[in-house]
């Protein structure tokens, strides 16, 4: 191949690199998932524990 995708034709048969971004991804997607599941419980729990506190 010549012209200018001549550079980038090592790579067409490499998939490494996309299956790399993929896993990145997923792994963001889950770590956005815990923090809106921590902040959420988070608010949960403190008004738990400030009704306990204003039982005593």
């Amino acid at each position: 191949m010549s012209g200018a995708g001549a550079p980038f034709s090592a790579f067409s048969g490499c998939s490494s690199g996309a299956t790399a971004i993929e896993y990145a991804l997923i792994g963001a997607g889950i770590s956005i998932v815990i923090v809106a599941a921590v902040l959420l419980i988070g608010d949960a729990l403190e008004e738990m524990f400030n009704a306990v506190v204003a039982a005593f």
